[in-house]
């Protein structure tokens, strides 16, 4: 079964500047899978702040 294709949430050209910087190249998937861990990211801070009795992400929903 094929993924549903997710909106980019990741700006490819500065994310590749960053690993430039470090001296790595980077493969032509690097960036789907980055996409889906903000995804997953995110939906892990939303059921976070949700299970603390708020509507609003703060920052220390994303520590784990």
């Amino acid at each position: 079964m094929a993924k549903k294709s997710l909106e980019s949430l990741v700006i490819a050209s500065k994310a590749k500047g960053v690993l430039k910087k470090a001296g790595c190249n980077t493969a032509g998937d690097a960036f789907t899978a980055l996409n889906e861990y903000m995804y997953w990211l995110l939906e892990q801070a939303a059921k976070r702040a949700k299970a603390n009795g708020r509507k609003t992400v703060r920052a220390h929903d994303f520590m784990s």
